[in-house]
């Protein structure tokens, strides 16, 4: 009887993969702070309000990065910044 081999191990390409997003944060010298958010559309541009206000665009390079509207009016969306200002 011939035992058919299982998917291979992934743990080689995780580190792989891990080790090069390390690579690549390092190169680019700016580790960015994110948060992602699920609110209604008002709740959600108070948010990002707040955001601009507490971290200035200027300093903190401030920037709502991705979103997309849901149902019910509701928007889920990703604030960046930097984690000072330099």
């Amino acid at each position: 009887m011939t035992k058919i081999p299982g998917p291979p191990p992934l743990d080689g390409l995780k580190r792989r993969i891990a080790q090069q997003r390390q690579a690549k944060g390092a190169r680019d010298g700016a580790h960015f702070v994110r948060e992602t958010f699920c609110l209604t559309r008002d709740e959600a541009r108070a948010k990002a309000r707040e955001w601009f206000d507490s971290f200035p665009k200027a300093a903190y390079w401030t920037e709502v990065e991705s979103w997309r509207q849901l149902d019910g009016d509701r928007i889920e969306f990703t604030m960046r910044r930097l984690p000072t200002a330099d």
